[in-house]
């Protein structure tokens, strides 16, 4: 058995830690790695700290090749991209399911994460291109919370959003 192995048990394991181990994992080829990619992503999965990054950091690994010699600064650059893009992307399509400009969904999510307040009014000018009718907005601006809330909860790490609640069911 592998002395890494023996240590997971008592050795601290943190984001650091991780990264050092996707870039060691990285860094050898196929054959001589001493981890494998399921071995490393068990040990994500186990450990209760990653309970919020987990599904990020395991995509992330599924798209790295054995071999590739990324240096653990890459790896981290590479994991923060690939966040970026992820949560863009969910963005972009909470927007256009929704028919609103993916920017200003964008700009309006970042001020409530940036402030952790939740602004009411804001909502209500996301839909002002649209010309809803007072009903139909409403009905609009409750639908598109529906998808919002589970990404704002997400992304504000566990940090209380003031004036979300009322859309929590």
């Amino acid at each position: 058995m592998d002395f890494e192995f023996v240590l997971f048990a008592s050795a601290i394991i943190d984001y650091d830690y991780i990264m050092g181990l996707i870039a060691k994992f990285s860094a050898k080829g196929p054959g001589k790695s001493k981890m494998t990619r399921e071995q490393l992503i068990g040990l994500i999965l186990s450990d209760a700290k990653f309970m919020d990054e987990r599904e990020d950091i395991v995509a992330y690994i599924s798209t790295l090749k054995a071999g590739e010699g990324l240096s653990e600064k890459a790896i981290r650059d590479g994991y923060t991209r690939f966040k970026a893009e992820k949560n863009a992307a969910e963005l972009a399509a909470i927007a256009t399911k929704h028919g609103l400009a993916t920017a200003a969904l964008q700009s309006f999510v970042d001020a409530i994460l940036d402030r952790m307040i939740f602004d009411a009014e804001r909502l209500g000018d996301l839909f002002a291109p649209l010309d809803l009718g007072w009903k139909a907005r409403t009905q609009a601006e409750l639908a598109l919370m529906e998808d919002l809330l589970p990404l704002l909860t997400k992304r504000a790490r566990g940090r209380d959003i003031s004036g979300l609640s009322a859309y929590e069911q």
